[in-house]
């Protein structure tokens, strides 16, 4: 980047605020006026700090200068210089003097005329840079209200590579349009595509009554094809996924069918880094994110034609709907890969970051950078990016990687913004609580769940409590065989809303705890079996394993099962292995046919779960009306469905986990003939087998369903 070299420097820090950092060395009385033109006016100095390598001044003007106008600064000295944007941008006033509510930001084709649109307050010229080959050509960007830049090209441009380029503080950067809807390969440019040309019909999906209707799978593109057995020509991409519809071998698409799960939520699919797109050997997440609107170009056959992306990934989410399932984007708005070299940066430098109190950028998420989503324009990309994957795309859901970065009034922006185009879309999000400058009342994390009533967050108290803290290998939860509160168990399989209404409950209904033991994150439940329980057998260790997965299955609230978590998935021991090689990530299909019973198992209570609306309560005041937790001996759970039978073929179900290593005798709530769904070892989702009485002797770490007629 072009350094400028000023003889002092001065910013604009408010609307009437502008601070001067002169030399140390300056003696002069501080006597500055604000220029523009033939026009100037005596700024007022309100204070006065000497710095160790310059001394501050912090000025009032009586003139509010103009973003996108050039300004110059003067002292008594008559030296000057460029009055620079400064922290103006992160201001209130700012976002209420240029924020921008259109729908046409970035590029508008048609076959006569390609507009050009982008969002550029600070800048005080832009230019819209057309590509051919190695040439190109600029085209300059006419400004308009609320800082926006407009350019047209003239002729039909569909395929034309291209970038904007802004002048902000007398240097020019070139960046990528951030709402770009495909890019060249590996991302180097935006290309400018007719969509029209990439429609493709997606069957409609039935519509789910709930959230608690939905059963989530978690997988990766590349993962699900890669091995071996995969059976699949297309290995690690879209047209992999497509490709095992259309075969008969149980594997793939085929297979998720075949277990009964509702939504396949994808690792993100959004233009990535971590991957050269011409030779795509490489393994990753996804989690670097690039360009928001434009998919990913290694899962694409033909990574550098603009189109190949956009068609294939239609083609494989309409595959996915073929197969009756749904698709879950895994969308990551909370930050960018690199900060300084991001296009948001580029184009309004300091305005899409959050900053701490000493204007250095914030990092919450780890990465280095934290995305300000309670601003404006930030929110308004958001929004408007989830709106476009959901319209143009058809996806079903959306999963907020780190969203306790962003602040709950943009998540429930985007809920209302989702749901008014489509009801039935599902909204989970990850509600940790990270440290970055938003205060805790605005963020959307697990303790504000109440303000967000309509989106799901996945509940890490529900992970940890029942196979032990994901970031302490050795440590023991329920399931594991550890010492548990009772209470807390129960509080749990409630979908963590409580038995009575002043209870201190997490979410206000069901429908938003995601419950789950397993993700792409942290060590698969398989892993940290080996780590925290050595000294059982490989048979008890899938006991305990198929027991917390039941649970997950059969709680109150979304079950969310990781990509062969039912065959016990293993990474090496590998615990963050976003871009170790396939051999750690990739689904073993194999494994998949050793493991056949267990699977038949997870199936079988998959199937209940669907089949009976009892475990898919969907508001708390239903559940508390139809939950109980009858006694049971030390470590054995007795889940209680009752009084059901207006809405389900029985009167009421048990449901008995025995984490324990002993046989347990339970005594039923009732003497009945109780009819058996699931013994431990198999799933009878007809009930075939009964039981008269009210005992029953239960296997060691095992999960019995019982039921009884109406």
């Amino acid at each position: 980047m072009l350094k400028i070299e000023r003889a002092f420097e001065a910013y604009l820090d408010g609307n009437n605020q502008v601070t001067i950092l002169m030399p140390t060395m300056y003696k002069g009385p501080g006597h500055f006026k604000l220029q523009c033109g033939a026009q100037e006016w005596d700024m007022t100095v309100t204070n006065r700090i000497q710095m160790s390598e310059f001394i501050k001044y912090e000025c009032s003007t009586p003139h509010a200068p103009i973003l996108g106008v050039m300004y110059t600064v003067r002292n008594e000295q008559n030296v000057t210089t460029d009055l620079q944007v400064g922290a103006i941008i992160r201001t209130s006033e700012f976002d209420t003097l240029y924020s921008y509510d259109g729908n046409d930001l970035g590029i508008t084709y048609s076959k006569q005329v390609s507009v050009c649109k982008v969002w550029a307050p600070t800048a005080t010229a832009a230019k819209l840079r057309l590509y051919e080959q190695s040439e190109y050509t600029d085209i300059p960007m006419k400004r308009e209200e609320n800082g926006i830049w407009k350019a047209i090209a003239e002729g039909d441009q569909d395929g034309v590579r291209y970038t904007i380029l802004v002048c902000i503080n007398l240097v020019w950067h070139e960046a990528v349009d951030p709402y770009a809807k495909s890019v060249s390969l590996n991302g180097e440019h935006g290309v400018i595509v007719d969509l029209e040309q990439t429609k493709v019909g997606s069957p409609s999906v039935v519509p789910l009554q709930s959230y608690t209707d939905a059963i989530i799978y978690e997988v990766h593109v590349r993962d699900l094809t890669m091995h071996p057995k995969s059976g699949v020509m297309h290995k690690g991409k879209y047209m992999g996924v497509m490709e095992t519809a259309t075969h008969h071998q149980d594997t793939g698409l085929t297979y998720l069918r075949n277990l009964g799960i509702t939504h396949i939520e994808l690792l993100p699919l959004h233009d990535f880094y971590g991957i050269d797109e011409a030779t795509p050997t490489a393994y990753n997440w996804g989690y670097n994110p690039l360009h928001f609107n434009a998919p990913e170009g290694s899962y694409a056959s033909n990574p550098g034609d603009p189109y190949s992306r956009i068609r294939e990934l239609k083609q494989m989410i309409a595959s996915i709907h073929e197969q009756g399932l749904r698709v879950i984007l895994d969308v990551v708005y909370n930050h960018v890969y690199v900060r300084e070299t991001s296009s948001f940066e580029k184009l309004v430098p300091g305005y899409y970051f959050r900053h701490d109190q000493n204007g250095m950028p914030s990092n919450g998420t780890g990465v280095g950078n934290d995305m300000a989503s309670e601003r404006r324009m930030v929110r308004k990309f958001i929004i408007d990016s989830v709106l476009y994957w959901l319209s143009e795309y058809k996806v079903d859901g959306f999963r907020f990687d780190l969203m306790g970065i962003l602040d709950w009034d943009t998540m429930n922006a985007i809920e209302q913004a989702v749901h008014t185009i489509n009801p039935n879309v599902l909204l989970l999000g990850e509600g940790w609580d990270l440290n970055t400058p938003l205060p805790q009342e605005q963020k959307a994390t697990l303790r504000n769940a109440r303000r967000m009533p309509n989106i799901a967050q996945f509940n890490d108290v529900f992970r940890d409590t029942i196979k032990g803290s994901a970031f302490h290998s050795t440590d023991r939860g329920y399931a594991f065989g550890g010492s548990c509160n009772r209470e807390i168990i129960q509080y749990l399989l409630t979908g963590s809303v409580g038995l009575k209404a002043g209870d201190n409950a997490l979410f206000a209904s069901p429908s938003q705890s995601v419950n789950y033991v397993e993700c792409h994150d942290n060590a698969t439940m398989w892993d940290k079996l080996w780590a925290s329980n050595k000294n059982d057998t490989e048979e008890v260790r899938k006991r305990r394993h198929m027991l917390a997965t039941g649970m997950v299955i059969l709680a109150q609230g979304i079950p969310f099962i990781h990509a062969g978590q039912e065959f016990f998935r293993t990474k090496q021991g590998i615990e963050n292995s976003y871009n170790a090689p396939d051999y750690i990530n990739q689904l073993d299909w194999a494994r998949k046919d050793a493991h056949a019973k267990y699977i038949a198992f997870v199936k079988g209570l998959i199937a209940i779960r669907r089949r009976h609306a009892a475990f898919r309560l969907s508001d708390a005041e239903a559940v508390r009306r139809h939950v109980s937790f009858p006694a049971a001996p030390d470590g054995v759970t007795v889940y209680q469905l009752y009084d059901i039978g207006s809405f389900d073929q029985w009167s009421e179900i048990c449901v008995i986990f025995n984490p324990t290593e002993m046989e347990q005798q339970v005594r039923l709530p009732s003497v009945a003939d109780w009819h058996i769904l699931a013994d431990g070892e198999t799933v009878d989702i007809t009930a075939s087998s009964a039981l008269i009485g009210n005992t029953l002797c239960v296997s060691p770490i095992s999960l019995w369903i019982i039921a009884k007629s109406k």
